[in-house]
């Protein structure tokens, strides 16, 4: 007896319909021009019995998951399908089969979610939150890394108008990186071989000599001695530079930190300065593709004229925190102030510290004035201040131009919040981020302001 004839529903039986409490079993498609297959039920099959059944079942489920239509879904997975998945699995591989065609083998989308629906608009706002959540502990988790990224694309950034300038006489840009990476990378570690061992034994001698220090300044000046009979200054110097094994052992474990911080951190920015130089032009374009193809135009004028500022901005402040450090050397070495080397260093590092600077390295370098004389301490604090007259309307003026035009307000607002968010680093990329912005405001935001 042959299994289709008998599955043949006759005239008086109407539509067939699934039965969702049964497990459906299938036949071929040659019944069915549609290609869906249906199950057979003992009221189509008189005469037979539930065994003989059962056995045709589990024959045509066989068959049916294993033959895939000519040109539709043919599935690999979990074969062979059988009656044990489920019913509604195995009409959803026959709904699967149907939908996959020739010109879409995955079948077509379906119909569109309702933006305005609640469930829609609950969804995306806690997808929203979670993703910003995400976000935001991402970059604090990667702050670090990301600060030494920022300081090589800004360092990349400085030194990028020397390399445009290298490659105009006809100098390929390959060899320009190449000259301009290992100069600056030679006079780097040329100054710190010179420099560490008189940095390393003055700051030897000025951690041991300290107590001394505040003796002296204790017998000599009245005010001092006021202090220290007060705040115990002697006493907590003493302490701070004691001899204490467990505490010296600890020091000289996170000096040793400290220093394998600053020299891992030191190679990975000139690695990734040197990649952001050889790619710049890379760099650049693939910033510039991230905005629409009709603003793109104007942001190419804006963001080239941001680099410009911001590279002028880097490069002229490193050259004046040089002039700064060497004038500042030769004031020392003439007055004899202990540790002249040291001090110079640190006054360049902090004159790259726009605006509260220099003021915290002369109130450094006119304590350390105070061990000579009084009148050595004034002449340094007034050395000083003409210093910074010097820098703001000579240096600054000729070296830097007015590439970057930010108020003081603004200067000072930048690096108190930069220097909290992201310490030292935050403070010397504060200005170029705040010219930046500043223009950005000038050009985009405020224009459409004024116009409503």
């Amino acid at each position: 007896m042959d299994v289709d004839d008998e599955a043949t529903p006759g005239p008086e039986s109407g539509p067939l319909t699934p039965e969702p409490v049964c497990t459906p079993t299938y036949t071929s498609e040659s019944d069915h021009p549609g290609g869906v297959q249906r199950s057979i039920t003992p009221e189509e099959s008189p005469g037979r019995t539930e065994s003989e059944l059962s056995s045709d079942r589990d024959r045509t489920e066989q068959r049916g998951a294993t033959e895939a239509p000519e040109h539709g879904h043919s599935d690999l997975v979990a074969q062979p399908h059988t009656g044990h998945e489920g019913g509604p699995i195995i009409a959803a591989e026959a709904e699967a089969a149907r939908a996959s065609t020739t010109q879409h083998p995955l079948g077509t989308p379906g119909r569109r979610f309702d933006p305005r629906s609640p469930f829609f608009i609950g969804m995306t706002g806690a997808a929203g939150v979670a993703v910003t959540y995400g976000a935001i502990q991402a970059l604090i988790a990667a702050s670090q890394v990301l600060l030494l990224i920022a300081t090589a694309l800004f360092l990349a950034i400085g030194l990028e108008p020397v390399v445009s300038w290298l490659v105009r006489p006809r100098f390929p840009r390959w060899a320009a990186v190449t000259v301009v990476f290992l100069v600056a990378f030679g006079l780097l570690a040329g100054f710190l071989a010179a420099a560490i061992p008189p940095l390393a034994g003055q700051g030897s001698a000025l951690v041991h000599n300290a107590p001394d220090y505040v003796d002296h300044l204790a017998h000599r000046y009245p005010l001092a001695e006021t202090l220290d009979t007060r705040f115990h200054l002697r006493d907590r110097v003493q302490q701070a530079v004691g001899s204490d094994p467990a505490k010296l052992a600890g020091g000289v474990l996170g000096a040793g930190r400290l220093v394998f911080s600053i020299v891992s951190g030191t190679v990975i920015v000139a690695v990734l300065t040197g990649y952001f130089m050889a790619n710049f032009a890379q760099v650049r374009a693939s910033i510039y593709r991230l905005f629409p193809h009709s603003r793109r135009p104007r942001a190419i004028l804006i963001g080239d004229q941001i680099f410009a500022k911001v590279g002028g901005y880097i490069l002229g402040n490193l050259v004046i925190s040089v002039i700064t450090a060497v004038l500042t050397f030769i004031w020392l070495l003439i007055f004899d102030v202990p540790d002249p080397l040291l001090l110079s260093v640190l006054v360049a590092v902090l004159d790259l510290i726009p605006a509260v600077g220099s003021t915290i390295a002369g109130v450094v370098v006119a304590l350390v004035a105070l061990t000579v004389s009084l009148p050595v301490t004034v002449a340094t604090v007034v050395f000083f201040i003409v210093l910074r007259l010097f820098e703001d309307y000579v240096l600054v003026p000729r070296i830097i131009g007015r590439t970057v035009r930010v108020p003081a307000i603004v200067t000072v607002v930048a690096v108190l919040l930069g220097g909290a968010l992201l310490g030292f680093a935050g403070a010397l990329l504060a200005i170029p981020v705040a010219a930046a912005v500043l223009l950005i405001l000038s050009e985009t935001v405020l224009p459409s302001l004024d116009q409503r």
